[in-house]
């Protein structure tokens, strides 16, 4: 099973508790992550041909990239706990429900604020971060 990459926000409170909540819920260790402002988050958004204006999350798996709701519901597939139930939310037509994740996505700063340090993670937590 090859690893898939979560590039996420690095300046968004919610996007790193979200990081926080993948790692928990990832006992395997499935996911490596990066942000989008690193230099290997910005090689990958365009090795990927990622639209400019997706800047909160995507998933990078299996050679193909999946944005706004497609990679958050991918994600919760691979959680442990009932989180992988919410991977039955793509019955759901994908402009209702990217126009919902769109919605919080734009308002997540105000919600939730800016990140004003980096959390500084335990060594065996750190090695799945690829912008070290």
């Amino acid at each position: 099973m090859e690893n898939a990459v979560v590039l996420f926000d690095g300046d968004c409170n919610f996007c790193d508790s979200s990081v926080q909540f993948i790692i928990k819920h990832d006992p395997a260790g499935y996911f490596n992550f990066a942000s989008l402002q690193s230099e290997i988050g910005e090689k990958l958004s365009e090795e990927y041909n990622i639209p400019d204006d997706v800047d909160s999350l995507v998933l990078i798996e299996n050679g193909k990239a999946y944005v706004k709701t497609d990679g958050a519901l991918r994600i919760a597939h691979h959680l442990t706990g009932l989180w992988k139930l919410a991977y039955y939310l793509k019955s759901f037509p994908l402009p209702l429900r990217d126009a919902a994740y769109d919605t919080f996505a734009r308002n997540r700063y105000k919600i939730f604020g800016q990140l004003q340090a980096c959390m500084l993670p335990p060594p065996h937590v750190r090695k799945r971060f690829l912008d070290k």
